[in-house]
């Protein structure tokens, strides 16, 4: 079993640490400009200007059905979609506000009908919900907001209260623990209370005081006991929740210097919404190398989608997702219920290693495919048996001095020197999976 002692949480965490890749989706009337899903903000687009997108804002080829589809083939166990982004707007039939899809020209819940889809396919589902309201009237406006030029914006906030809007955030996540069912993660997004040396006063940024996040949570945990929640509110939770970077190591709780659950959000492309014009999309290697990363460290990977304004994955996502497809149909197993290997295991010279929960089985993901032979350290006398995941092919293994002919070979009582093939198989990270001895 593996060692590591992980900080305990408030909600149910066992299966996340096992499902370890998940789905985001974030979708909304940015989707229309595809440049960006703070659009609003970049270009201070004013109320009236981005009503045009919620006047006209009917994705009629919204098949979540396709993406949960698509997402399970991929090998994501979960999903997490904005029920509401910075915008505003919600995708869900909320009775505290008009500013909804089901008062746009597609007139339906699609945050049901993504719960129902995502479930149909035996996938956990979460919501996303933003801490920030740009159309509310009574969020203040800041640093972020798009009226943060105005020449009347110091006017503008005295009519403004954000105690108000607190309460607003109360009521639809009410809603959205009411009335979906069981919700597995509550995404909340995000806290920036850290002061800009160019804030006015009045244009400080927002932390848990302004959203009451302490009620906020006790509210979450009231509902639905189980669920998971992230740590954006500003006040620990679950899960830490590093966005665009991977981390080097398991991440620490500071304070403590526990090991903490984690999860690294992540793009295929440099926007999360969809941005027609995004040419950063990464590559195959990158994404599959991205997965093998995060949980070699602990932590599990939510891979974002932004779908199209009519409501389909454009085919650089369907692409990306591909990719995941064909790797993990023959290599989650190396992904699935494993962890950081234990200490006593060293990571030879271009390789991630993984070991599965129960500590019987090593994963050794060849990141840099090494030439015929694959030296470990530490390792003589663990392996019972070793074999590629992708095929179940054996890989013959030697002991203590590698058979190769060399002038000098190389010897130690605690090697393992497997043999591999010459060319590298037809897999993007070949896995070796190595049968510890009991």
């Amino acid at each position: 079993m593996s060692s590591y002692n992980v900080k305990k949480t408030p909600g149910d965490t066992g299966w996340f640490t096992k499902d370890r890749f998940g789905m985001f989706i974030h979708f909304g009337l940015y989707a229309m400009p595809a440049r960006h899903e703070w659009v609003k903000s970049m270009e201070k687009i004013s109320e009236e200007k981005y009503d045009v997108y919620f006047k006209h804002f009917n994705p009629d080829l919204y098949d979540p059905k396709d993406w949960a589809r698509q997402a399970k083939a991929a090998g994501m166990k979960y999903a997490v979609m904005t029920a509401k982004h910075h915008e505003g707007f919600c995708l869900f039939d909320s009775k505290y506000t008009d500013y909804k899809s089901v008062n746009t020209p597609i007139g339906r819940d699609l945050l049901r009908e993504y719960v129902d889809a995502f479930r149909a396919e035996g996938l956990r589902v979460g919501f996303y919900y933003s801490l920030i309201d740009w159309h509310h009237p009574d969020f203040t406006i800041d640093r972020n907001h798009p009226r943060r030029d105005d020449e009347n914006a110091f006017e503008q906030n005295k009519d403004r209260d954000i105690r108000k809007y607190a309460e607003y955030m109360r009521n639809q996540v009410t809603e959205l623990l009411t009335n979906y069912g069981k919700i597995d993660i509550i995404w909340f997004d995000f806290s920036y209370s850290n002061p800009d040396v160019n804030d006015k006063p009045w244009m400080k940024g927002k932390g848990k005081d302004d959203w009451e996040s302490e009620k906020l949570i006790e509210l979450v945990r009231k509902l639905q006991p189980h669920i998971i929640i992230n740590n954006r509110t500003e006040i620990e939770q679950d899960i830490v929740t590093p966005e665009q970077y991977q981390p080097m190591d398991w991440l620490r709780d500071p304070a403590t210097n526990e090991l903490v659950l984690w999860e690294a959000c992540q793009t295929f492309s440099g926007s999360w919404g969809y941005h027609r014009d995004e040419t950063s999309w990464k590559s195959p290697e990158t994404l599959i190398n991205m997965l093998i990363n995060t949980v070699c460290k602990g932590g599990n990977l939510l891979m974002n989608v932004g779908p199209t304004s009519r409501g389909f994955l454009d085919y650089r996502a369907e692409a990306a997702l591909k990719v995941y497809a064909d790797w993990m149909k023959y290599n989650s197993r190396s992904i699935y219920g494993c962890t950081m290997a234990e200490p006593e295991f060293t990571e030879p010279r271009g390789c991630r290693l993984t070991q599965s929960e129960d500590g019987k089985r090593l994963y050794v993901h060849l990141i840099e495919y090494p030439y015929k032979f694959l030296e470990m350290k530490g390792m003589a006398g663990k392996v019972e048996y070793a074999q590629f995941l992708h095929d179940g092919s054996e890989i013959l293994f030697s002991e203590k001095e590698s058979r190769h002919f060399s002038a000098g070979r190389t010897k130690a009582d605690d090697l393992l020197i497997l043999e591999l093939p010459d060319v590298k198989p037809p897999v993007i990270v070949p896995v070796v999976e190595l049968f510890l001895k009991s």
